[in-house]
């Protein structure tokens, strides 16, 4: 874990394209350890056997949380990114999302993948409460927005990115995003097209790695802004976009970002990270 000072930050953006960055606001923070990496499949397989523990997506869902959904379509599964086989609108999520029976944080694509050979990626298909669950055994905890934020930016104020304000300084990728045409072609110019392993890009200023980028990050704030009870599901605020954030489609690997996600879904780039504060152990 890495140590982040605490301290005063302008949180949010402005003239970014996210009107739930806004306003920007002035947040006190206090000092806190964070883990120096997004958690990884090592991590967690380690948790899962010490305590047997059974995730969401390995879990068959509860028919009361899905009225009129027949009841042999209710298998465990998780949300896969599956690419389509040409440009599509990109108004509708369901044409490169699609629900994999079988799949979960051992078998990221469904049956037949495994973790085995990228045990140093973060965990995936991981709901809120996997994520609190392995926080809990592990003596630690979410973060709250305002430190996930402020530990992002680094040190650096009002910076789009968390390395500065240029996407690729002198043509260096400093996170793993999507290049080129999403969902359809990713050029790799980051060198990876799905997760990658921890190290693979620079710390930030706090000696913190994909922070943004790879994969999205569990925070332990409940969303408000607008939509936040639109069907009824709890949500928490995500941080950090991931290895499937692009320029033209959704340009969200960034510090201030913070899109609503309900608490029961899994997806193939969605992780988290833990916090420690002082005098919670």
């Amino acid at each position: 874990m890495v140590w982040i000072p605490g301290g005063d930050f302008w949180m949010g953006c402005e003239n970014c394209g996210m009107p739930d960055a806004q306003p920007v606001h002035l947040v006190s923070v206090s000092g806190f350890w964070m883990d120096s990496a997004p958690v990884t499949n090592h991590d967690y397989d380690a948790f899962v056997k010490a305590t047997s523990y059974v995730t969401v997506a390995e879990r068959r869902p509860d028919p009361k949380d899905f009225p009129g959904v027949p009841s042999e379509a209710l298998v465990p599964g998780s949300i896969v990114f599956a690419p389509p086989p040409g440009p599509v609108p990109l108004d509708d999520f369901s044409r490169w999302w699609r629900y994999v029976p079988g799949a979960n944080w051992r078998q990221p694509e469904g049956p037949g993948s495994e973790v085995d050979t990228r045990s140093h990626h973060p965990v995936t298909h991981v709901a809120y409460a996997d994520a609190a669950a392995y926080a809990a055994w592990a003596g630690r905890s979410l973060p709250r927005e305002a430190e996930w934020e402020y530990a992002a930016r680094g040190g650096l104020v009002g910076a789009h990115y968390a390395w500065g304000d240029h996407a690729f300084p002198g043509g260096r990728a400093m996170a793993n995003t999507w290049q080129g045409e999403f969902p359809v072609h990713n050029l790799r110019v980051d060198g990876y097209d799905g997760t990658s392993p921890w190290p693979a890009f620079p710390p930030n200023g706090f000696g913190l790695y994909d922070m943004t980028g790879n994969v999205w990050e569990w925070t332990c704030d409940p969303f408000s802004g607008d939509g936040d009870s639109r069907d009824g599901f709890p949500r928490h605020v995500i941080k950090g976009g991931s290895h499937l954030s692009a320029p033209n489609y959704s340009l969200r690997y960034r510090p201030a970002a913070r899109p609503a996600e309900t608490i029961d879904t899994s997806t193939s780039d969605l992780g988290f990270r833990c916090v420690v504060r002082p005098g919670s152990r």
